[in-house]
């Protein structure tokens, strides 16, 4: 897991650019077989499953705002959006966090952006939207190219624990999964939107035991009482049985799809 913390004092802070154009350094090493990767991931079309995915990403992480990004050559393209929709649908590479969280293995974490500020994009385009906690996770395809993020983020300072670092690995195995899945369908909505209510009717009894977990700790009087740390513990487990009812309701539906074509 990659913490940012600051860079010590004189380093070189990376200005604003004028253009679309990516600056060298938020260039993955296999920049080419990334992009060439990506393409097959590039299908257009208002597919609802993206959205409704980052929407149950945010519940199951406690957080309000989550998405599911594309990293293009000079463009973030969020292909699902909760929480953030004040922005457009595509940014410039150089003012996302999510062109520095491809270039990691694992979770790329800012847990106070106000302090800690990412230099090596605008930091005003974060800054202006009162950003302060980020975490991503690159999608990477089988052949180990990083496609884009999952990410989750809030206007609070937070840590990411190590158990909500579990969930985002699991989560970000399905939003690849998802992608897989758009591409089987191609564009057409009809069949996706079935399709999504069929896995998510799967998992709507760990929703509900979550939505009461979430009631109950909110009647404690601290967050560190025995019986909120039981609830909360409950929480994270029912949370990662979700994820992972979610991961295996798609890969199905993936397979089914290709099988049928």
């Amino acid at each position: 897991m990659y913490f940012y913390r600051g860079l010590p004092h004189g380093t070189l802070r990376f200005r604003p650019f004028h253009s679309m154009v990516t600056p060298a350094h938020l260039l993955a090493s296999n920049e080419d077989q990334r992009l060439a990767a990506l393409q097959a991931y590039q299908v257009s079309g208002d597919v609802p499953f993206f959205d409704e995915f980052v929407r149950l990403t945010g519940k199951l992480l406690r957080v309000p705002i989550a998405l599911v990004s594309l990293v293009e050559a000079d463009t973030v393209w969020f292909r699902g959006n909760s929480g953030l929709e004040e922005v457009p649908e595509r940014v410039p590479r150089k003012e996302s966090l999510c062109s520095v969280a491809i270039l990691n293995e694992e979770a790329t974490v800012f847990e106070n952006l106000a302090d800690q500020p990412c230099t090596l994009i605008d930091p005003t385009a974060v800054g202006d939207l009162g950003l302060r906690f980020y975490a991503g996770f690159p999608l990477q395809t089988a052949t180990g190219e990083a496609i884009g993020t999952l990410c989750v983020i809030d206007r609070q300072p937070r840590i990411l624990a190590p158990e909500e670092s579990a969930l985002m690995r699991e989560l970000a195995d399905v939003a690849l999964l998802l992608l897989d899945l758009q591409g089987a369908l191609g564009s057409t909505t009809a069949p996706a939107s079935a399709l999504w209510n069929d896995i998510y009717t799967a998992i709507a009894g760990s929703l509900t035991r979550l939505d009461t977990l979430a009631g109950l700790l909110q009647w404690e009087e601290a967050p560190d009482t025995p019986a909120a740390l039981a609830y909360q513990a409950s929480s994270r487990e029912e949370a990662i049985v979700a994820a992972q009812a979610l991961h295996q309701q798609i890969t199905s539906a993936v397979q089914q799809l290709k099988r049928q074509s």
